[in-house]
């Protein structure tokens, strides 16, 4: 490790250095605990009992080495305060750590595995923009469960089994999954982390992840992680004051908490920033992962995500220097920011200003899109821009379009249960129209799991999804309906290889004066289709489109065929245009994919 650039905020590669490194005969601890007055090491291997470390390099690091420490054994550093009152910590840098309630660490090497990916990493480019995205985000503890105990989840190992079936056969090529930085309270879904380098053990072991994400890339999955390097668990047996003294947050009250109750890591001190790129770095490296999702960008962004704050320009840096350093490590790394700001450049690249991410959520198009969507028929032609707005600023970043955990908790109810309707019926042909229109808007794609069987239950972290759902019609219906369109996104590079070009998307009605319709064509080299959409209850009786250069409208997709709980018979239909105008009729709350020859 260079100490320099650990203190400098350059070092990506710390946890080769700090922590439990096994060697042939033991294992050697190292910890960053400057202001400790001094340190044991206490374990499995020595009946809990401390071993003194002592000081290296400039005072500030401390070291020891155990013999007959070995791999799968408990430890934890015993530090003694400046004024003389010793804790126990669990490793800041831990490979691995014990299951929760407990808090030791365990020693585990990081060479145990070998991955077999070799001709996947080989074909990943350095530039995804012009590939299909279609992310199914998941948590891990609750996709599916082996019962229905409280804490009875499937192993890394067995959700690998389970899992890539389903991926596959539901067309989706990435997936993305919910922290995994070990953490001590399930309700905190893993954003309220302790162990920054161990997976959490809730699933299994390290070894266990890594066959998870071997097996996905086997198939041509991607995996992405959800990294948090905004804030840390209050646990006292963490990182809080762990050298008696704030090390890794502010000491200042004012910006020391934030709104979710946990530490702000103080980003403008080089040791930290040096932790948190290191632990981003060892997920991509260690783990194979092909990308990270940063959360809460806006709260780096802004002092407490606060605008009327000002910028937090020491974190600003250190964001910019992090996915600078990704990218030249990891080229092919794929970094997502969730950032709810309006703050600009967020995907430009750190040499022109900007922060350097590949992909921004757009959370605008989800807000006004569900918003729209709720609000009754009769208010839909007055709000008639709220879904043409969305074009106006999308070329100002790369844009993907998330309908993710966050709108399916905490009262704001499920993606069909926010669909405006008289009943059940009506509130599943609004949410086939929702996603028609989410997947030919350009913007890679992300969905949560259960919106896919149309759960009607918020999603709930102890619980599996509601699969026995798909024994009802309507959900079978919806299930196969999701399926068909991920599988025509992954197919149609209309809807993804121009993605971030302007010729890659025109409006052909986006100011209907009578009617809440809207049509667009997506377009790539060689391939053009027509995407209409009714987001009224009644039909729309011969809509006409004018449509230049092309002769017929082949139908690819209706939203409200009768195999996915709709009234239309399906059929291979194609429509002539004349004139350049096509002339159609579209039912109500429906939308329609034609493919223009």
């Amino acid at each position: 490790m260079d100490y320099y650039g650990f203190y400098t905020g350059q070092e990506f590669s710390a946890y080769t250095y700090l922590g439990a490194h096994l060697e042939e005969n033991g294992c050697v601890f190292r910890t960053f605990a400057p202001n400790a007055l001094k340190i044991s090491v206490i374990g499995d291997f020595n009946n809990w009992q401390e071993i003194p470390m002592q000081k290296v390099y400039d005072g500030n690091f401390w070291e020891c080495h155990i013999e007959n420490a070995a791999q799968g054994m408990k430890y934890k550093y015993r530090i003694y305060d400046p004024k003389g009152k010793f804790l126990d910590h669990c490793d800041p840098y831990g490979f691995y750590s014990d299951l929760r309630p407990e808090t030791a660490s365990i020693i585990y090497g990081l060479s145990n595995y070998t991955f077999n990916d070799t001709a996947y990493q080989m074909q990943r480019k350095e530039d995804s923009t012009s590939a299909p995205m279609n992310i199914y985000e998941i948590h891990a503890g609750s996709w599916k469960k082996p019962d229905d105990e409280k804490d009875s989840w499937y192993s890394y190992h067995e959700l690998a089994d389970l899992i890539i079936p389903f991926l596959l056969q539901n067309h989706y090529n990435f997936v993305e999954i919910m922290p995994l930085m070990e953490y001590p309270c399930d309700e905190s879904w893993g954003y309220q982390a302790t162990g920054f380098f161990s997976p959490t053990s809730r699933y299994g072991t390290p070894d266990d992840l890594r066959y998870f994400i071997d097996k996905c890339h086997a198939e041509n999955i991607g995996v992405l992680l959800d990294f948090v390097p905004v804030h840390f668990a209050l646990n006292d047996y963490a990182l809080l004051n762990y050298d008696g003294t704030a090390i890794y947050e502010y000491p200042h009250s004012d910006v020391a908490f934030n709104e979710w109750g946990s530490c702000n890591f103080m980003h403008s001190r080089g040791e930290v920033r040096s932790f948190l790129q290191s632990s981003a770095y060892y997920w991509l490296k260690e783990f194979h992962f092909d990308g990270l999702r940063v959360d809460a960008v806006s709260n780096l962004i802004y002092w407490q995500g606060n605008p009327e704050r000002g910028e937090n320009q020491t974190t600003i840096q250190f964001i910019q220097n992090m996915n600078k350093g990704l990218k030249e490590k990891i080229p092919a790394a794929i970094l997502i920011a969730e950032d709810s700001s309006t703050y600009k450049g967020v995907t430009s690249p750190v040499e022109k200003g900007g922060l350097g991410f590949d992909y921004k959520w757009d959370l605008g198009w989800m807000n006004d899109t569900l918003s729209y969507l709720q609000s009754p028929c009769s208010a839909r032609l007055e709000q008639y821009h709220k879904l043409t707005f969305s074009m106006h600023y999308f070329y100002n970043e790369k844009y993907l379009l998330p309908l993710s955990h966050d709108e399916v908790v905490h009262g704001k109810a499920t993606i069909v249960q926010k669909m405006n309707g008289a009943g059940y019926l009506e509130k599943f042909m609004q949410a086939r129209l929702l996603y028609m229109y989410m997947f030919a808007h350009p913007g890679k794609k992300l969905n949560f799991m259960g919106n896919e069987i149309g759960q009607l239950r918020e999603w709930d972290e102890k619980r599996e999804q509601d699969w026995n759902l798909l024994t009802f019609p309507q959900h079978d219906a919806f299930y196969h309906f999701m399926r068909e369109l991920n599988d025509i996104y992954i197919r149609c590079p209309s809807f993804y290889e121009m993605d971030y070009e302007r010729d890659g998307f025109e409006w052909i009605d986006c100011n209907n004066k009578n009617h809440a319709a809207y049509a667009f064509v997506r377009k790539t080299k060689g391939q053009t289709i027509l995407a209409v959409f009714n987001f009224e209850k009644t039909d729309l009786l011969k809509y006409k489109l004018k449509i230049a250069d092309k002769k017929q409208a082949v139908l690819l997709l209706h939203s409200n065929w009768e195999c996915f709980g709709g009234t239309i018979a399906r059929g291979n239909e194609t429509f002539t245009i004349t004139k350049s105008i096509l002339e159609i009729s579209v039912t109500g709350f429906s939308a329609l994919y034609f493919q223009l020859v």
